[in-house]
């Protein structure tokens, strides 16, 4: 069997995209986790399938998988790269809704690559004296630190990741934040990647927001990872966040064809 696929990457969270509008691909733990490998796959921190949606309103369903081939919850920089996927198969122009796990969301392209994801509303963020738990499609745990260098993202992210308090829904994502002149600077370790990772769309949101509470910086908040710079845009009201954006650049890679055994 062959199964022709895309490659795209946002701030460098990297993504298998197939179209799967006929239903041809079926989802298989053990394939999906082999086309994430790095090695011996095509290499990604997750897969992405394009559907048809159920709901009216929506232009397309996306269905998201983690490189351990489990489906999982939204994600943000694989959203705004399905939106790019989109526009590339002539299924939108440069506005749209499409249907995700934590329901519907809209997007907006400008220019070449820059594309606009409205995220969920969030009503309740979790504090403590460094840390916040709050949820932006995923559980992201953040912690607030002074030197982000020299954090072991691997043993300190993994250890609050598998840690008692996230036990109940299977673990969070773990995001390291260091405030720089109001801008942010983040390193993730993502469950289901189970290792750092270049950016995460929801956990720079989440970062974003709980910065926003925490320290009081208003809208839009820089945010620089590792793989590059994005933008959170949301209107506050007290310790609630609506027309919540996070903004960036989503690209096409590469494409292909590969075998399956």
């Amino acid at each position: 069997m062959q199964i022709n696929f895309y490659k795209y990457q946002g701030a460098g969270n990297d993504f298998v995209m197939i179209d799967n509008r006929t239903g041809n691909f079926k989802n298989d733990t053990k394939l999906i986790n082999w086309l994430c490998d790095r090695r011996f796959g095509i290499g990604g921190d997750g897969l992405i399938l394009l559907e048809e949606s159920s709901q009216v309103e929506a232009h397309f369903k996306m269905t998201y998988f983690n490189a351990d081939g489990r489906q999982s919850t939204m994600c943000g920089n694989g959203g705004r790269c399905i939106v790019a996927f989109a526009q590339f198969l002539g299924i939108i122009k440069d506005e749209c809704i499409f249907e995700a796990i934590d329901g519907l969301h809209e997007a907006s392209i400008e220019g070449d690559d820059i594309v606009n994801l409205k995220m969920i509303d969030v009503d309740d963020v979790t504090q403590s004296s460094q840390d916040c738990f709050l949820d932006t499609g995923s559980p992201h745990h953040i912690k607030f630190v002074d030197n982000l260098e020299a954090i072991n993202i691997q043993v300190e992210g993994a250890a609050l990741r598998y840690s008692d308090r996230y036990k109940t829904f299977g673990g969070a994502n773990i995001n390291f934040v260091e405030v720089r002149n109001s801008d942010l600077n983040i390193r993730t370790y993502e469950r289901g990647v189970e290792a750092e990772t270049l950016a995460c769309g929801t956990g720079i949101t989440a970062a974003a927001l709980a910065a926003a509470l925490k320290f009081n910086l208003e809208s839009p908040i820089h945010v620089k990872a590792i793989g590059g710079d994005l933008s959170v845009n949301f209107r506050r009201q007290a310790s609630r966040f609506k027309d919540v954006w996070l903004n960036g650049p989503a690209q096409q890679v590469f494409k292909g064809v590969i075998d399956v055994k």
